[in-house]
């Protein structure tokens, strides 16, 4: 389907509007609903925006299935053009989500729809590898361009250092260093931030994020506090999801400081950051090798040799066994414990029944 309007076409494409959301309306869509795009989520409301249209409606969606059935950030949504009342989500072309906070199997949307993840840190303590591969691994599963984003720059002698570091992650990576309250030090952002184009952000508390959307957007949307000195980390400002214009015409999407943002069903994302250790594991001798020393392990041969390093294999097992546990159904939870239940009873009547002739 194509819009008709020229000028409305110009106002969604504006807004993020993909040629692929075409795809999944019919010839008379637009005749009886209104597209949107979700700007921020609040508390049973949501902020929307279109072509001559900003307001706040309701989050209810008629036939929402599941937790993933209902908008984020980013979202587009078909309204009724009447009462503004959400009739139907569009499909998505990347979304983030994580394990929900708490004992329950729920999943917390973070973002939707978008092109680019910029993940910052900063060139000083608070600079932590293993931290970068769970963004990566969450922006690769997203199938979203990963921009590594290393702010504080200009209070380090050496941000290169920091810079190559990060790069080693993974073969390309891209990474930028920069004062994020300089306009021309982040100016090497603005291929990802054209009209159209939707950038989240990623970070843990006090790397600097707030600073850096103020500075692309030219204003002062979202407050700030400076580094405490002692830790050399910043306090947490940002309280809520939303998109934010910024001067390259494109839309900033800043997200709270997560300090544990648990993996979900990340096997392709872990598979495409831990690609080395996949590939070693290949060619170990044996299909279902632990990588724990094995004859013929070639994960531990490259260990030996210095080509890998063993903490990157350790944060990729923890990462792996964190997915796994978060990825488990209910039912295949209940089975497993029921299962090891079972054997635990059956060697504790085991060892019973050893004491008895003796006794």
């Amino acid at each position: 389907m194509t819009l008709q309007n020229p000028g409305h076409q110009a106002g969604l494409a504006d807004l993020g509007w993909k040629p692929s959301f075409n795809t999944a309306l019919s010839g008379d869509d637009l005749s009886s609903f209104l597209p949107v795009r979700v700007m921020a989520v609040h508390r049973g409301h949501l902020s929307v925006a279109g072509p001559d249209l900003d307001t706040l409606i309701s989050s209810y969606m008629p036939d929402a299935a599941s937790d993933e059935d209902y908008p984020t950030v980013g979202d587009w949504l078909l309204i009724d053009p009447q009462t503004y009342r959400p009739q139907r989500l569009l499909p998505r072309f990347s979304l983030f989500k994580r394990r929900a906070p708490g004992t329950g199997r729920g999943v917390q949307l973070i973002a939707a729809n978008v092109d680019t993840v910029f993940i910052v840190s900063s060139c000083n303590q608070d600079f932590n590898i293993a931290r970068l591969e769970r963004y990566l691994v969450l922006a690769r599963e997203a199938d979203v361009t990963p921009v590594i984003v290393l702010t504080k720059a200009d209070l380090t002698e050496a941000p290169e250092e920091y810079a190559n570091e990060a790069r080693r992650l993974q073969p390309g990576l891209l990474v930028e260093t920069v004062d994020a309250r300089n306009a021309d030090s982040i100016a090497c952002l603005a291929a990802w931030c054209g009209t159209g184009q939707t950038v989240a952000f990623l970070g843990s508390s006090g790397v600097g994020k707030s600073t850096l959307v103020n500075t692309l957007t030219g204003s002062e949307a979202l407050a700030t506090q400076a580094i405490r000195e002692d830790d050399a980390k910043g306090r947490h400002t940002t309280t809520g999801r939303a998109l934010h214009r910024v001067r390259q015409g494109g839309w900033l999407l800043d997200t709270p400081g997560m300090r544990e943002l648990q993996l979900t069903d990340a096997a392709s994302g872990l598979e495409d950051v831990f690609e080395d250790i996949v590939a070693l594991g290949r060619a170990c001798r044996f299909s279902d090798c632990t990588h724990n020393g094995e004859p013929g392990c070639a994960v531990w041969a490259a260990i030996e040799e210095g080509t890998l390093e063993a903490d990157r294999l350790r944060r990729w097992r923890k990462l792996l066994a964190e997915d796994r546990h978060n990825s488990e159904t209910l039912v295949e939870r209940r089975a497993r414990d029921k299962a090891f239940g079972k054997k635990v009873r059956t060697i504790m009547k085991g060892k019973r029944g050893a004491k008895r002739p003796g006794s």
